[in-house]
């Protein structure tokens, strides 16, 4: 049986093709963030007995994906402390220089950890205050030294990038491990990633997996989706296509794309998983909607070939069009869709053009 085929992921020290600082968050956004927003309940893919139909055609080779970067965690309320529930709130309606003003009522005031921290935020990234990098580093540093484990990471990440101060990678990692045994997801991932490359630190593939089970367990996708790749291939734990299908699973369901696209191969596959072909290839479309150039592809295949769905080599030519655009070309699908009706070739095409316009940056 022809299967979908995997995305390549190469681990060990080639698995962070650009070193791992390349994978660590260290840039503040350009823009302030937006308000949070409730979201809406996300829905596992529904189940349904695969279909037979004939296999997919192999697609063209990948590129090899990496683990999506961790951001500088935005400081969280205490729940039991009402003023640092008000400095939060008015962070998460963007009421920037309320924020400041109250978080440093309370720094200065009652020495609280959580507010030293969104201080820090604060100025790291000029929101209601010029930024200072200087003074994030401080209140950084300040609220680290009273326990904060955010404080920690956030600091670690102005250390390696050498804000606030000169570059300092050994600061970083005592900084990271520090967080990390705290409990923070991001901290752990991100030292994950040092002792996979084995730049900063010697590489250790067994403690690497460790920490990714723990930011993966504290519900970080990046880390699900990375231990899901060292389960695949054996790397610091022993090979099983049953843990990753679950991890590509949770993953995906916090809109992983990489994980959606893995999870969505494993589902037409029935590798680790059950196969459910209806599923995968929903999954296929969700993330060719979120630009995933190799969701195209592959959802391109199936279309062209009626291998999980019914025909439609408009649709087809579309998205192969699209992923052929962001560099992910496939010759056998030109040969599959050489002979289309001029008519059709050019409503395709058109639909291509649509797409690229109003979702390509």
């Amino acid at each position: 049986m022809t299967c979908l085929r995997p995305i390549g992921v190469a681990l060990g020290c080639m698995m962070l093709t650009s070193g791992a600082m390349a994978q660590l968050s260290i840039t503040p956004p350009a823009q302030p963030p937006t308000p949070a927003k409730k979201e809406a309940p996300k829905e596992k893919p529904k189940v349904h007995a695969p279909a037979a139909k004939k296999p997919a055609p192999k697609p063209a080779a990948t590129t090899t994906p990496k683990p999506g970067a961790s951001a500088t965690p935005t400081p969280s309320p205490t729940p039991d402390d009402p003023n640092v529930d008000l400095v939060y709130g008015a962070y998460q309606r963007g009421m920037y220089k309320t924020a400041f003003d109250l978080a440093t009522a309370r720094a200065q005031n009652s020495n609280d950890a959580k507010a030293m921290t969104m201080l820090g935020e604060l100025y790291a990234n000029g929101l209601g205050v010029k930024r200072d990098y200087a003074k994030a580093d401080d209140w950084y540093k300040r609220a680290s030294d009273a326990g904060d484990r955010e404080a920690m990471f956030a600091l670690a990440m102005m250390r390696i990038a050498g804000r606030g101060g000169t570059v300092d990678k050994d600061s970083a990692v005592k900084l990271l491990a520090s967080a990390a045994k705290l409990g923070e997801p991001k901290a752990a991932y991100n030292l994950a990633l040092l002792y996979l490359d084995g730049q900063t630190l010697p590489q250790d593939l067994r403690r690497s997996a460790e920490l990714l089970r723990m930011a993966a367990d504290a519900g970080s996708p990046e880390a699900q989706y990375a231990l899901a790749t060292f389960y695949k291939e054996g790397t610091g734990v022993p090979k099983d296509l049953e843990k990753a299908a679950r991890l590509l699973q949770a993953a995906s369901l916090a809109d992983n794309v990489d994980a959606e696209v893995e999870y969505a191969i494993a589902l037409y596959n029935g590798s680790g998983t059950p196969r459910n072909v209806p599923a995968a290839v929903a999954l296929l479309r969700k993330a060719a909607r979120q630009n995933s150039a190799i969701a195209q592809n592959r959802l391109a295949h199936v279309l062209a070939t009626g291998a999980g769905a019914p025909v439609d080599k408009v649709e087809a030519l579309k998205w192969h069009t699209v992923a052929k655009t962001a560099g992910k070309g496939d010759p056998e699908l030109d040969d599959i869709l050489a002979d289309m009706p001029p008519e059709d070739r050019a409503k395709g095409e058109a639909a291509a053009r649509k797409w690229i316009g109003n979702n390509v940056k």
